[in-house]
């Protein structure tokens, strides 16, 4: 019986090495965006009464729990002010996607499209995938494992009031009501050694 060589395993290996990473990772901190980081809150005072508020999530932190600690900073950065109530003048949350390729071995494909054979469906160990190919309707070339990441940025502006204020519009958040049904913020990772 003949043994798969290194060379043929390499790609595979790379692929289970980057699930596996992926597997152990946490979701982003509730923490402050420190210098060098890409997780975290961030909060900027734009005039008297209005506040720039973000909280960016990595690749394993849900949307919703983005949002979540986006309205828990903008409800902290309101009392931390000497405020009681806030609203949301704007707020959105955008994605970003990351395609990372990874070779797991020779693969012949068919059926390509576009001129050039762009792409096509290929056959490597044992799976049917996208694959590179060359040739107008396929060809000869490396099976691939496309892997993608979604990350999350959840950013507002607020307008932060006082309670006569807020008795006045509708939309008015309490700051302290938001922090009292907010779930628990989980305890921080151990430190490294």
């Amino acid at each position: 019986m003949r043994l798969p060589s290194l060379r043929a395993l390499g790609g595979p290996l790379v692929v289970l090495s980057f699930l596996a990473l992926a597997g152990c990772a946490t979701p982003a901190a509730y923490a402050p965006m420190m210098p060098g980081q890409a997780t975290g809150y961030t909060d900027r005072q734009i005039s008297e009464n209005r506040w720039r508020v973000t909280f960016t999530g990595n690749s394993v932190t849900p949307r919703e729990q983005v949002e979540t600690d986006l309205l828990r900073r903008a409800a902290e950065v309101t009392l931390a002010a000497g405020r009681t109530h806030f609203l949301f003048d704007t707020r959105d949350t955008r994605s970003r996607t990351r395609y990372d390729t990874f070779p797991t071995g020779p693969g012949f494909g068919y059926g390509g499209f576009g001129y050039g054979g762009f792409g096509g469906y290929g056959y490597g160990p044992g799976f049917w995938r996208f694959r590179p190919a060359w040739g107008y309707y396929g060809g000869f070339g490396p099976d691939v494992e496309i892997v993608s990441s979604t990350k999350y940025e959840s950013y507002a502006e607020i307008v932060l009031l006082t309670a006569d204020q807020a008795a006045r519009n509708p939309r008015a958040l309490d700051a302290r009501d938001v922090i009292a049904h907010m779930p628990p913020l989980p305890p921080p990772p151990p430190p490294r050694t």
